[in-house]
């Protein structure tokens, strides 16, 4: 077949094709690979930005190899096909025949043709398919020439300066034989953040350090010639450095504020300080719900949660523990469930905005939830928000407060009904899209009537007899005309000068529908108001708007609640009462002579607090005054210093700065030096805070603030 011997022919152009093109790609990526080694070979990492640029233009290089490598890769025969009859027009743009079964003589003929013109342009035992690409050469020499004068420039030219070495001072050393004894060059301390604060490693430009909690720090001296080095650590055993070619390293970790020295040859430096950054416990706002929330009836039962979290390094992790209450009394059980918080912020603060629905969480009337907010950081801080509460009114508990009285309700227990009639059009409403309207029509309207023989049973408690006299307007319809002698009574229209119309004020009548009731007026008004309302709702029950009739059942509803708390009657309760004591006969005649006194003695020593900085204290008095102290004097001071460093370490690192003054004190009394006026105020001041207030006793002479003071103290006198 032609194509049997056609497709070894594209595939060896094909190969030769690709090894072509990965040739001039490997040219262009090794022209800037010579750049960024020429870059790192000259100036290595002096230069920090320029070390950074040869990285980028190394990975850059092995990217553009590698993208381009996946590309080549993809060409097929029919690529390879199609750039052959783009190349050599003798094909006759039939090279891709040879990819085909032929169907015909002729597609055969022209195979044979297209296989032997192939075989005179690409024979067999010759590599005649070269790709070249004069911009890559260009390229490629220009790399070599920008290579070459890298590597020939000055390379202090471009190198970063370095930081200036944190200097060390040794007070006490002797000033002679500096130049014969070692020295410390440089030192360089690198801080290295717990992983709780998502923070890298970095340098301290400063010996006085303030690290983060569990921080390990690293010391890296270098010196002019070998020496002993050591480090101590608030005052307790030094510590060996690790040596090297004249390079020494310390390493620790701290949790606990301090000071710290370094040991050259015996020699101490002065004391610098470590203080502790702690760890903060996140901190929990809620500004929604309050801390007592009562959803009321018609109220959506679902509660909004707004709450802001902060926390020093980012919160690991933050939820809601939620207890659902339901019954009462020794009945009662309770469900707990957690559930998390969606957090939205950056990684120190965030907020958190949720719905809670009540009814998924199985909640109904008279159930109460008790929730609290919870969160953790990376660390091991911990905090837990104040627990809140949110009820689900009960209209079928009444409240009372706590009486030595039996409640007696004389009213009969009509009120459940409202409440019914409430759930069965909250029931039509739900399943108004699943039933036709006819049946969604008929059974608001039964409703209404349920509506209706209600209202007309609270209607008999404030007399109203008849259904014409319930309802607005008392059964007379609006916008209807009245005149005298139209068969109904119209005061208005009465004689107001007959004997009956002047006495009308002034009569007792027991025959009126107002006055047959056992309410009192206010009672009353609040019993009127709860039949308006079922008189509306019965209105938009029978016009078929039981949504809109809802919000009047449920006024209706919290009304009768009212007239039922309010129409509850208390009696006493009977018991036990105890007889009244005769306190005049017994007081103070009990007998006393078999009880002893207790009798005892304790030896109370009260010493001074603080002796040695009040000692101190007293010392830089005399010294504003006169100027003059003794090297003994450094005695006094060291034990004062030990006083302030005590309350320093149990003070999360307070007034390290005043003992690093005290040290320089103490150094230049033993030295016979001219004390540093600022080391002065400032030991005073910290020695002055660290004494307990004064008691304030009254002194002699003080003035007398009023006549009657006055006159009450020389009558004593």
């Amino acid at each position: 077949m032609a194509t049997a011997e056609s497709i070894p022919i594209l595939q060896r152009i094909r190969r030769q094709y690709v090894q072509a093109k990965l040739g001039l790609y490997a040219l262009q990526a090794l022209a800037a690979v010579l750049v960024a080694v020429a870059i790192l070979w000259r100036w290595q990492f002096g230069a920090p930005l320029l070390a950074v640029t040869a990285f980028v233009i190394l990975l850059s290089a092995v990217l553009y190899f590698i993208l381009r490598w996946r590309s080549t890769s993809k060409i097929n025969l029919q690529h390879v096909a199609r750039h052959l009859n783009r190349q050599y027009p003798q094909l006759e743009d039939s090279t891709e025949l040879l990819l085909q079964e032929p169907q015909n003589l002729l597609q055969r003929l022209q195979q044979q043709r297209v296989i032997a013109t192939l075989q005179e342009l690409h024979p067999e035992q010759q590599q005649t398919f070269t790709l070249r690409s004069s911009a890559t050469y260009t390229f490629l020499g220009l790399a070599m020439m920008l290579s070459i004068g890298i590597l020939y420039l000055p390379a202090a030219a471009l190198t970063t300066p370095k930081a200036e070495s944190i200097q060390v001072e040794f007070p006490e050393a002797p000033v002679a034989a500096v130049d014969t004894a070692a020295q410390i060059q440089s030192i360089d301390i690198t801080v290295t953040p717990p992983r709780y604060t998502g923070k890298g490693a970095y340098k301290s430009e400063s010996p006085n350090l303030r690290v983060e909690e569990g921080a390990t720090v690293t010391w890296r001296i270098r010196t002019n010639k070998p020496a002993r080095l050591q480090l101590e650590v608030n005052e307790q055993p030094p510590q060996s450095s690790k040596q090297g070619k004249e390079v020494y390293t310390f390493s620790r970790s701290f949790t606990e504020p301090g000071l710290y020295t370094i040991h050259l040859n015996g020699q101490k430096s002065a004391f610098y300080t470590l203080e502790i950054i702690p760890d903060e416990a996140p901190a929990i706002q809620i500004s929604k719900p309050k801390e007592y929330t009562e959803i009321r009836l018609g109220e959506p039962q679902r509660v909004t949660l707004q709450a802001s979290l902060t926390d020093d390094y980012g919160i690991r992790e933050a939820n809601m523990i939620a207890t659902v209450a339901k019954g009462s009394g020794e009945a009662v059980k309770f469900r707990e469930e957690k559930i998390k918080l969606h957090l939205s912020g950056n990684n120190r603060s965030y907020s958190i905005n949720q719905t809670l629905d009540l009814q998924q969480l199985g909640m109904s009337f008279g159930d109460e939830l008790y929730f609290y907010l919870q969160a953790w950081d990376h660390h091991h801080g911990y905090t837990r928000s104040e627990t809140y509460f949110v009820q689900i009114e009960d209209t079928t508990i009444v409240d009372n407060s706590f009486d030595m009285t039996g409640g007696v309700n004389p009213v009969p227990e009509y009120f459940r009904s409202q409440r019914q009639i409430i759930i069965d059009t909250e029931k039509l409403l739900k399943e108004q899209k699943s039933i036709p309207r006819a049946e969604f029509e008929e059974r608001s309207n039964n409703i209404g009537v349920d509506q209706k023989l209600l209202r007309l049973r609270y209607g008999k408690f404030l007399g109203e007899e008849f259904e014409s006299g319930i309802g607005p307007g008392g059964g007379i319809p609006e916008g209807e005309e009245h005149y005298e002698g139209d068969g109904h009574d119209h005061p208005e229209f009465e004689n107001q000068n007959s004997p009956e119309a002047l006495l009308d004020p002034y009569l007792h009548k027991h025959d009126m529908e107002e006055a047959a009731t056992l309410f009192e007026p206010a009672i009353k008004a609040k019993l009127k108001g709860a039949l308006a309302q079922m008189w509306e709702a019965e209105l938009r029950l029978r016009t078929h708007k039981p949504k809109e009739a809802l919000p009047f059942e449920y006024k209706a509803l919290r009304m009768l609640k009212d007239v039922q708390q309010s129409q509850r009657a208390y009696v006493a309760k009977t018991g036990f009462e105890a007889p009244p004591l005769k306190e005049p006969e017994l007081r103070l005649t009990g007998e006393l002579h078999k009880i002893t006194p207790l009798s005892g003695q304790q030896s109370i020593d009260k010493q001074q607090a603080l002796p040695n900085t009040r000692a101190a204290l007293t010392w830089l008095a005399k010294y504003k005054q006169s100027g003059k102290y003794r090297p003994a004097d450094a005695q006094l001071l060291e034990k004062a210093g030990q006083e302030l460093a005590e309350h320093a370490l149990s003070n999360s690192g307070k007034n390290l700065k005043a003992l690093q003054d005290v040290r320089q004190l103490i150094a230049e009394v033993s030295a016979g030096k001219k004390l540093c006026a600022s080391c002065l105020t400032a030991a005073e001041r910290a020695w002055a805070e660290l004494l307990p207030p004064a008691k304030q006793t009254p002194q002699p002479g003080q003035a007398v603030r009023s006549k009657l003071a006055e006159e009450y103290r020389k009558r004593v006198e």
